[in-house]
C-alpha cells in the first residue's frame, strides 16, 4: 500500500519538475490575461530562445501595441548598427567676416549637429560651465574683444519641428517632453523652485527658475498638496513659446526642483554664451538662432573660420544613460541623427522610416510591425509588436557592440530589461537565462489596464519570474 501511494505521489510530482518552459510561461501568462486589471485591456508576450532563435512562447505577438519606452531598445540598437558604438557628435564654434583691431566684423556662430549632451551634467566634459569656458578662451585667443555682428546658434540641421507627431499636451511642457533640437543645451530643461503654502489647497509660491534666460511669461497656478503627496506639478507650453502655465500640486513637505522643458534651447544657449562673453570682457552681439533669422527671411554667411570644436561622449556612453534613465531627448536626437547619417533630412518622419527600412533589410522584419512616430515611445499612437521587439533584441546578441548595449539595460526584478510606461501601458523587454540554462530574449506589453501601475507591475513580474 505504501509503495502504491509513493508511486502515485511521484506520478503527480514529476510533471511539476519536468514541465517545459513553454508550459510554465503559458500558465503564468494565462493568469495575467485573466486578471481583472486586464478585463478591458490586452497583453502580449514573446519569448525567444536566444541560442536557436526559436520561439519558446508567443501570444498576441503580432498585435501592434503601445510599447512606451521599450521602443528605446529599438532606437539604440539601430543607432549602434548605423552610427557605430564610437560615434560622436561635433559642435563647432567659429565666425564669418574679419577681425580688425580686436573687433569681429561678422557673426559668431555655434553650429549644432544634434548632440543631446551639450551642457549636460551627466558627463564631466559636457557640463555647461566647462563648455562655455572653453569657447570663451578660444575667442579670446583669436583676439576678439568686441563683436559687431550677432551670436547665432545654428539649429537648422533638424529643422523647426522639434516635437514628434502624437505627443500629448500634458507631456510636452515637462522635462521628459523636451524638443529634439540640433542645438540642445542643458538637456533642454529649466529648473523651477516652489515654496509650498501654509496648508493644502493654498497657493504654492514660485521662488525661482534656472536658467532664467529666456523672456518667459510664467503663469503659476500650482496649489499646495497634502504632506506626502509629492510632486504633481505639470508645465503646459509649446516649442518656441513665451508663455508657460504651471498647474497641479506641490506637496506641503516637498523640497524639490521641478524640471520643465525649455521652449527654445538654441536661443537659451546663445543668450547664456553672450552673457559669458560679456563677463569675460567681450562685448556686443545680439543673441539669436537660425530659426529666428530664417523666420524673418534674414540670411547670414556660414562659418568661415573654426575657433573650437566640442566632441560629445561616445554613442556607447550616450546609450547607457538613454536606457538607464529613459531619456526621451537622447532617443529623439539619435532618431534624427540616424536619418542624417543615411543622407536624409533630420526629421522624425525620415528617422522612423529609416529605422523601419533598416530592420526590414537586416532581419526581414515587416515594417508594419513597427508603426512608430518617435524614437522614445512617448507617443501613445506608437504601435509595435512584441515579436518585432524580441527579434531586434535577438539580432543585437550577434553584434560586436552587444555588451555595450546589454550594459545599458537597467536591472529590474533581477532581470536585465528596459521598462516602458505611459498612461495605462506598462511594458518590459530584455534578456534572461532560464533556470535550465536556456538564454532567452523577451518582450511583454500590457495596454489599457485598469487600476494602479504598481499592481500590474507585480503581476507582470510573476510572469517574468518563470524565466529565472
Amino acid at each position: 500500500m505504501k509503495l502504491k501511494l509513493l508511486t502515485i505521489l511521484l506520478t503527480i510530482a514529476i510533471p511539476a519538475f519536468t514541465q517545459s518552459l513553454n508550459q510554465k510561461i503559458s500558465v503564468a501568462f494565462a493568469s495575467l490575461e485573466n486578471d481583472p486589471q486586464l478585463k478591458y485591456g490586452q497583453a502580449s508576450l514573446t519569448v525567444i530562445n536566444a541560442k536557436t532563435g526559436d520561439i519558446i512562447f508567443a501570444k498576441n505577438e503580432k498585435t501592434g501595441m503601445s510599447p512606451a519606452s521599450t521602443l528605446k531598445t529599438v532606437t539604440s540598437a539601430t543607432a549602434f548598427n548605423v552610427l557605430g558604438k564610437d560615434f560622436r557628435w561635433e559642435t563647432t564654434i567659429g565666425y564669418n567676416g574679419t577681425i580688425i583691431s580686436g573687433t569681429l566684423k561678422g557673426d559668431l556662430i555655434i553650429k549644432g549637429s544634434g548632440d543631446p549632451t551639450l551642457g549636460s551634467n551627466r558627463y564631466e566634459e559636457t557640463k555647461a560651465d566647462v563648455i562655455l569656458e572653453k569657447w570663451s578662451k578660444a575667442i579670446k585667443q583669436a583676439g576678439i574683444r568686441k563683436i559687431e555682428g550677432r551670436i547665432i546658434a545654428d539649429d537648422q540641421l533638424f529643422g523647426t519641428q522639434i516635437i514628434p507627431q502624437g505627443w500629448i499636451w500634458q507631456d510636452i511642457g515637462n522635462y521628459y517632453g523636451a524638443g529634439a533640437s540640433s542645438v540642445s543645451w542643458r538637456e533642454n530643461e529649466i529648473g523651477v523652485n516652489f515654496k509650498a503654502g501654509s496648508k493644502p489647497g493654498s497657493p504654492s509660491k514660485l521662488t525661482g527658475m534656472f536658467p532664467s534666460l529666456l523672456d518667459l511669461s510664467v503663469i503659476n497656478e500650482v496649489t499646495t498638496g497634502s504632506a506626502g503627496s509629492g510632486d504633481n506639478v505639470y508645465a503646459y507650453s509649446a516649442p518656441y513659446t513665451h508663455i508657460v502655465y504651471l498647474r497641479g500640486t506641490y506637496g506641503l513637505d516637498l523640497e524639490k526642483t521641478i524640471k520643465i522643458s525649455c521652449p527654445d534651447p538654441a536661443l537659451s544657449l546663445a543668450i547664456e554664451f553672450k552673457n559669458k562673453l560679456s563677463s569675460a570682457g567681450i562685448l556686443g552681439g545680439a543673441a539669436t538662432t537660425w530659426r529666428k533669422l530664417n523666420a524673418e527671411s534674414i540670411t547670414y554667411q556660414p562659418i568661415e573660420k573654426i575657433l573650437s570644436s566640442h566632441s560629445s561622449p561616445s554613442l556607447t556612453e550616450v546609450v547607457y544613460w538613454l536606457n538607464q534613465k529613459s531619456l526621451n531627448l537622447y532617443a529623439e536626437n539619435i532618431l534624427k541623427t540616424i536619418a542624417v547619417k543615411q543622407g536624409k533630412p533630420g526629421t522624425f518622419d525620415t528617422g522612423t522610416e529609416e529605422i523601419k527600412k533598416f530592420w526590414r533589410d537586416k532581419i526581414m522584419l515587416d515594417p508594419n510591425s513597427l508603426e512608430v512616430l518617435d524614437g522614445s515611445g512617448l507617443s501613445p499612437e506608437n504601435k509595435v509588436t512584441t515579436e518585432a521587439l524580441a527579434r531586434i533584441l535577438l539580432s543585437a546578441k550577434k553584434e560586436n557592440w552587444f555588451n555595450n548595449y546589454y550594459d545599458s539595460f537597467p536591472l529590474y526584478n533581477n532581470i536585465k530589461m528596459k521598462s516602458g510606461s505611459i498612461r495605462n501601458a506598462l511594458c518590459y523587454a530584455g534578456y534572461q537565462t532560464a533556470a535550465e540554462g536556456t538564454p532567452v530574449v523577451f518582450s511583454i506589453i500590457t495596454n489599457n489596464y485598469n487600476g494602479g501601475t504598481s499592481a500590474i507591475k507585480q503581476k507582470i513580474f510573476k510572469v517574468l519570474d518563470v524565466l529565472k
